[in-house]
């Protein structure tokens, strides 16, 4: 009994000191000055994050509700701030100062490890030069092919598995945009002896956002020692290790191939050579840039993990989400139908760049929905020096959280924030807005590196479905709520009935 007195006594004054030493230091009283919820003392904000994805999503929508255009939280070992005004994210987000990233990328380090979504400094710079190339207008065009091709299958199946049956469209997109992104940017065909390993990594991908979530809410757990004893730990060592297995078969299938074709692939050649797997991808100038000593194996593995997640998830959410939008929007999917009768008549030949140009309704529509539903909700970076956001300091060493999707459906910016009103985004009307209020792809030096890849593929399979398919809705706007990832979900399957037109 004695012993448990002295060790009460002793945890009592270890925070008594704790809590006198972080409350007058500089950093806490600048902290203090931002409005915030009330937090506990020492703890902080700690128990009233510790909640489920779901509720976090609509309590970070209470809490811009409540303190508008900026508000902090802290723990013991965390503080953020968050901020929602287009001049203070121009602040954050168009300089070099504000680069690096901390919480939550850093936790997702065990399995992209260095890749171009967390890399800082100079292996950002040098990755980030390295890979620009791989999105070159040149070789887009050669990506459009297999988008295109992908289409196709995507409407085969849904013509012949769908039918005008209700269907989930995420699990449909999602296989669609991974069979994408594995023959443009791996450079290799997601074929039938991988399809299991494939079914593995979608459930991997899922188990290890949420896994990340459950950490981001835990901040005892943000402690590396701790978390590899927990079970979280143990169950995320084991999914990324289904997911480093996944990357390498790919790895080493792009290799293989190379060798066997005496590297004939190159990013200046003809649009195709020896077939689909003669076309220049990201991987192809990876291996290309080993064998000259600039990246190693370690290093091909994080960017192919990268943007298999970056290149996939993303995508496939916002097309998901846009196909149930056009689906509840009628008059609207009868203008993009109109639209795509102007450019193609009744010919079902397939589009090419130019008439990919031409798709200027359809563009405003996708643009409409990424600002309705943005794949990145919130985009986070590390403050190492201090800066003065809406009038108050920030100190360093402060996470800042730019709440892309509180933006997007800001009625100030966007009148009627829930309506879909593509002429938002008409050319003429885009001046008007201030221009770090659309952040669908980031902005600035650390945007996103595919957002053209990732626009033409919308518009090809987007195009492809409405010449092919009437969408009907089943799923409702207003009955959709959403789940706090570092992607944009719902917490319920996404259905639509497609419709074969006459």
């Amino acid at each position: 009994m004695a012993l448990i007195t002295i060790i009460i006594i002793i945890l009592v004054t270890f925070f008594a000191i704790y809590y006198v030493q972080i409350r007058y230091t500089r950093t806490t009283r600048i902290l203090s000055c931002i409005p915030g919820p009330r937090g506990w003392p020492v703890i902080g904000n700690f128990l009233t994050i510790l909640i489920s994805p779901k509720d976090l999503f609509i309590y970070l929508r209470k809490l811009y509700k409540i303190h508008g255009g900026i508000y902090q939280i802290h723990a013991p070992n965390m503080r953020a701030v968050n901020i929602f005004d287009p001049a203070d994210v121009e602040v954050i987000l168009s300089s070099h100062r504000f680069n690096d990233k901390d919480l939550p990328y850093k936790f997702m380090q065990p399995w992209i490890g260095d890749g171009l979504l967390v890399s800082k400094g100079n292996k950002w710079h040098q990755r980030r030069k390295m890979l620009t190339r791989a999105f070159h207008f040149n070789i887009l065009k050669k990506y459009s092919l297999t988008m295109i091709e992908q289409a196709e299958e995507l409407l085969m199946k849904i013509q012949t598995e769908v039918g005008g049956n209700q269907t989930d469209v995420v699990p449909l997109i999602s296989k669609t945009a991974l069979n994408v992104v594995c023959e443009t940017s791996m450079g290799t065909s997601m074929n039938e002896d991988k399809q299991s390993v494939s079914d593995k990594y979608f459930h991997a991908i899922h188990t290890i956002s949420q896994l990340l979530m459950q950490r981001l809410v835990r901040v005892y757990l943000y402690i590396d020692a701790i978390f590899a004893c927990s079970k979280i730990g143990k169950i995320q060592k084991k999914v990324v290790k289904d997911l480093h297995e996944f990357t390498m078969k790919i790895i080493q299938e792009r290799k293989r191939y190379l060798t066997n074709n005496n590297d004939i692939t190159n990013a200046d050649g003809d649009d195709e050579v020896n077939g689909k797997k003669g076309r220049f991808s990201m991987l192809d100038l990876l291996l290309e840039n080993e064998k000259q000593g600039i990246i190693d194996v370690e290093g091909i593995r994080d960017e192919v993990d990268t943007f298999m997640f970056a290149g996939h998830d993303t995508v496939a959410m916002a097309l998901s989400f846009m196909i149930m939008r056009i689906a509840n929007e009628s008059e609207i999917q009868n203008f993009i139908y109109e639209e795509m009768l102007s450019i193609f008549g009744e010919s079902q030949r397939r589009p090419n760049l130019e008439d990919l140009s031409k798709m200027k309704y359809l563009e405003c529509c996708i643009k409409e929905s990424l600002r309705l539903y943005p794949s990145a909700p919130i985009i986070s970076r590390h403050i190492t020096e201090e800066v003065e956001l809406s009038g108050y300091k920030i100190p360093s060493d402060t996470l800042c959280n730019i709440h892309v999707y509180d933006i997007h459906h800001n009625e100030k910016l966007y009148p009627n924030p829930e309506k879909f009103i593509p002429e938002r985004f008409l050319s003429e009307n885009n001046t008007l807005r201030h221009p770090y209020a659309y952040l669908p792809f980031s902005a600035g030096p650390r945007n996103c590196i595919g957002h053209k890849f990732a626009m033409m593929e919308m518009k090809i399979i987007m195009s492809s479905l409405l010449r092919r398919f009437r969408l009907e809705p089943v799923t409702k706007p207003d009955d959709i709520t959403f789940t706090c990832e570092l992607v944009l979900r719902a917490t319920h399957a996404l259905f639509v009935r497609f419709l074969e037109r006459k």
